[in-house]
């Protein structure tokens, strides 16, 4: 069905929200990797309007400033001091230029709606010609909620009651107001002119608006959604981890379909903008946050927390942490590893167990296996690091960087003092302490001899355990070459 794009779309950000008892703005907490508003922002940007505004009030420095970093496209209107919903959409009519069309009125605090639903809601309303249409939804404990009545004879809205304002028999509705409209852009214009704010609350209702229309003749009707979830919204923190739940829900869904699977839902979160390929395997105690990316056919888990990080075809990555770090295809990463940003494994590679590794570049079928720490380090193709490696990158000032070649072979416990470059197809001693270029192809050793004192510990801590230790493995190996001795003579004789 071909849906003429809305006008503009009106997004409601501007309320303090003061039941999250917090001090960040209650557009701006996080649910899934995006601030509640930027889910209203994107649902609102599927429609493909011609213009997207955000109206905003409470703490507008840092609604407007999130905006602008996250959705520059969108126009930030300023409510005034002028209360209500109906005065919130004016300001935000301000900006919009068109003088027909379909302006949809939304907020930033309800994070299921989906594009889809807004779409299907411009259709429904454009279709049936109508002033205005509001999305309902028919729920098992409307008590809060405005309730819609109908016309009798038409089944048009009539008007929609408050809880606080109606009577029993209202209040036995169970069909509510989500306070999400589709306008006509003139009738809105009008209408809203005539709005005052003569009532207890004296605010400026944009409900008033649907007895205008009518008034006026037009229709005003309404769009029922099956899944009441779409329009629930955030007003405290326990909401905030209920919604939060249930996108959660939402998403994994999405992506069993799709062919991913995950071995335990309960355990494994996955934010809104993370994509991952078919056939790869979640293991349980997974996170893959921000925008993280999955390959096909990976093996994820158990207990890891991925975050802005890329995952190629193939890879396994086990109990690790990572940020901002890449992993290439058929790679292996873990167990307990700490990939820091600038991390990027090449394809084949490997960094294995207690590893730690930041700005480092580590080359096709390269190898960190075991309890090293690589630092602003360059690491060639086919090299292997020893374990207990550390890329000592600073020097109490500056951080430097250091380059191992390809097909090198790094020894167990070196240290490697940057900046130093180990040429292509070098070796490296065990315990080497590189201090120096080694050139392609050189064996580096440190010039040391292994001294041996006998006698030391019963000498330094004679009476202790390691004394009596030693002495009885003294005079055992004593017993042991008179045994041997005597062996030997009777086999003479």
């Amino acid at each position: 069905m071909n849906v003429p794009a809305p006008a503009a779309v009106i997004v409601l950000a501007a309320g303090a929200g003061t039941r999250m008892r917090s001090r960040i703005p209650k557009v701006l907490h996080p649910l899934c990797g995006r601030s509640l508003l930027l889910h209203a922002i994107e649902a609102a940007r599927g429609t493909s309007p011609a213009q997207l505004i955000a109206v905003v009030r409470h703490e507008r420095e840092k609604v407007a400033g999130h905006l602008a970093e996250h959705a520059p496209d969108v126009v930030i209107a300023d409510q005034d001091a002028v209360p209500g919903t109906g005065r919130a959409v004016q300001c935000g009519l301000e900006q919009v230029g068109a003088s027909s069309g379909t302006v949809l009125v939304t907020y930033g605090d309800v994070p299921l709606l989906d594009a889809a639903t807004l779409t299907e809601l411009v259709a429904s309303h454009e279709g049936a010609g109508s002033a205005v249409t509001v999305l309902t939804a028919r729920v098992a404990d409307p008590t809060g909620y405005g309730r819609i009545l109908r016309d009798a004879q038409s089944g048009e809205v009539a008007a929609i009651v408050e809880h606080k304002d109606a009577d029993e028999e209202q209040r036995a509705i169970d069909e509510i107001n989500s306070g999400i409209y589709a306008f006509d852009v003139d009738v809105l214009r009008r209408a809203l002119g005539q709005v005052t704010t003569v009532n207890a609350q004296g605010e400026m209702y944009l409900t008033d608006v649907l007895a205008i229309a009518r008034a006026e003749g037009g229709a005003v009707r309404s769009l029922v959604t099956e899944d009441a979830m779409l329009v629930e919204g955030v007003n405290d923190r326990v909401q905030l981890a209920q919604l939060g739940s249930e996108m959660r829900r939402r998403l994994l869904e999405r992506h069993m379909r799709a062919g991913v699977t995950i071995v335990d839902p309960a355990t494994t979160w996955v934010d809104a903008e993370v994509s991952i390929g078919q056939d790869t395997v979640i293991q349980p105690g997974v996170q893959l946050l921000g925008a993280t990316t999955i390959g096909e056919d990976v093996r994820l888990g158990p207990d890891s927390t991925l975050e802005d990080t890329e995952v190629d075809d193939g890879a396994s990555v086990v109990r690790t942490h990572a940020l901002l770090a890449e992993i290439g295809p058929g790679a292996s990463v873990g167990p307990f590893t700490y990939l820091r940003p600038g991390t990027v494994l090449g394809a084949d590679g490997k960094i294995g167990g207690f590893c730690e590794t930041k700005n480092a570049q580590i080359g096709d079928g390269a190898k960190v296996p075991h309890l090293s720490y690589v630092g602003d380090a360059e690491i060639g193709e086919g090299t292997n690091i020893g374990a207990a490696t550390i890329f000592a990158n600073y020097d109490g000032v500056d951080k430097h960087r250091s380059r191992v070649g390809r097909h090198a072979k790094v020894g167990a416990d070196n240290v490697i003092i940057a900046p130093v470059e180990i040429g292509d197809g070098a070796v490296t001693g065990g315990g080497t302490t590189i201090l120096q270029d080694v050139p392609p192809g050189a064996l580096a050793v440190n010039d040391t001899t292994m001294k041996i004192v006998e006698g030391w510990t019963s000498r330094r801590r004679p009476g202790t355990v390691a004394d009596e230790a030693a002495r009885a493995a003294q005079a055992g190996a004593g017993e042991s070459e008179t045994s041997s001795s005597e062996d030997g003579k009777e086999q003479e004789n």
